[in-house]
């Protein structure tokens, strides 16, 4: 019964480790990805010519943590512009296209500049304006101080989260050896007595701890597999606007970690909550 009642608190822990580990993954990936789309934008000085911007774009590319340049002609900046700004129609095309010989984005030519860490952006952003022929370095501050909060309060929550379900369920195996030990006091005092070893005495608790901590790590992830699964299938279809703005990441992705790091953890706290509670309360 204790036993019963150790493995369904584990399934119960772990499931709710899974489920946040599933959900922080996520949330990471999504933040990479915004990340990755937040660029600092980068403009050169009136008549610098192309030799020297080429020589920028290589200096960019060499420094560390840089993902992509891309570079932004004038031309290119202002058929963007025009697009947003006169729209598609006819009128609109004609309207557009009488400014083709005097390109009020003369001298916007650009570099927009993505890293793999939103953290090296402010870095990244005084080495560029220490380069001869680089006139302003514009970033969006804002999306960078929230999401580097962002990842720093993650980071902190997740941590906390899964050190207290790991105490839990410690706890809890340790209360179901100690009670084993106890019910079966005096079957050990008689095993003592005709010459068992130490091992002998204690290997079946470490087993029994270990095979607890087992048993309530593979049937949540198992379950968690399956859910994960359906939900983002579910979300996929039902949601396809939200699908847009926010990618999950597919189960093999996930699982292919999470199964191993969960029978881990499930062999590892039940090995340390059966030895810690033999310690303190078996004498053998």
């Amino acid at each position: 019964m204790f036993s019963a009642a150790s493995i369904a608190t584990m399934t119960a822990c772990i499931f709710l480790f899974g489920l946040f580990f599933s959900l922080l993954i996520n949330f990471r990936y999504i933040v990479k990805n915004a990340e990755e789309g937040v660029a600092v934008t980068v403009l050169f000085d009136d008549g610098v010519d192309q030799a020297t911007i080429n020589s920028i774009g290589e200096q960019i590319k060499a420094y560390k943590g840089v993902t992509k340049v891309e570079y932004v002609s004038a031309e290119e900046a202002w058929d963007e512009w025009s697009k947003q700004y006169f729209g598609d129609t006819e009128l609109e095309s004609e309207m557009a296209e009488g400014f083709k010989n005097d390109n009020p984005l003369a001298n916007s030519s650009s570099y927009s500049v993505y890293v793999d860490k939103i953290e090296h952006q402010d870095a990244l952003v005084k080495y560029i304006e220490g380069l001869d022929g680089v006139r302003e370095v514009n970033q969006l501050k804002g999306a960078t101080q929230t999401l580097s909060s962002f990842n720093t309060l993650l980071t902190y929550i997740s941590v906390a989260i899964i050190l207290i379900l790991l105490c839990v369920a410690v706890f809890l195996i340790s209360n179901t050896v100690m009670i084993g030990i106890t019910v079966r006091h005096e079957e050990i005092a008689i095993m003592k007595y005709l010459g068992a070893t130490d091992f002998f005495v204690r290997a079946p608790f470490l087993i029994e701890g270990m095979l607890i901590g087992l048993i309530g790590s593979l049937i949540p992830v198992c379950a968690l597999k399956v859910l994960y699964e359906k939900v983002i299938s579910f979300m996929t279809t039902e949601f396809t606007s939200l699908s847009r703005f926010m990618t999950f990441l597919p189960a093999g992705e996930i699982f292919k970690v999470l199964i191993p790091i969960s029978l881990i953890i499930g062999l590892g706290i039940g090995f340390i909550g059966s030895y810690l509670t033999l310690i303190k309360h078996i004498r053998v």
